[in-house]
């Protein structure tokens, strides 16, 4: 079976209290991969609480964003038709991720992963299943992520591949 990871594609991330104009260039292709995929799909969805500041994360980057609850921590707009299988995460990689693709009980040929931040959630999620499904084919479409900057984002998709990641 074939699986997309749409990760983080949240208001916060796009256009909201993180989002850049890289974020925002790279919606349309991602709608556009998810129209057209022949597989299952799983979005993902960091996810915050009130708290956040009070948390490791929200201490090293003191940004409220994805509060439970809130327009930010929805998926955008457009994305919103397309999705059915939604799994929230607490911190950048989700260990329940690769127990979700488990349940299926198909051979997992291979998950392809698009979305925000390739240097961080992207990474951490590609990192994970890679780590989980070794035989399955892990790819990046580059086109429909981007990262907190440039440079960072090209860093995350040099790492990547230096682990058989396949970065399109």
């Amino acid at each position: 079976m074939k699986y997309l990871i749409v990760v983080d594609m949240q208001v916060d991330f796009i256009n909201g209290s993180l989002g850049s104009k890289d974020a925002e260039s790279i919606v349309n292709n991602v709608v556009e991969k998810v129209k057209n995929f022949k597989g299952k799909i799983i979005f993902t969805r960091d996810t915050h609480h009130e708290n956040y500041l009070e948390t490791q994360e929200g201490r090293k980057l003191p940004v409220p964003h994805c509060i439970k609850g809130t327009r930010g921590h929805e998926i955008c707009d457009e994305l919103k038709p397309y999705v059915n299988t939604v799994i929230d995460k607490l911190t950048f990689g989700s260990v329940d991720l690769p127990l979700l693709i488990k349940e299926d009980n198909e051979e997992v040929e291979e998950i392809e992963l698009v979305g925000l931040c390739t240097d961080i959630c992207v990474i951490s999620n590609a990192m994970i299943l890679k780590a989980n499904f070794t035989e399955a084919k892990v790819k990046v479409d580059s086109s429909c992520c981007a990262g907190v900057s440039k440079e960072s984002h090209q860093i995350a998709l040099d790492a990547m591949k230096a682990v058989q990641i396949e970065i399109k």
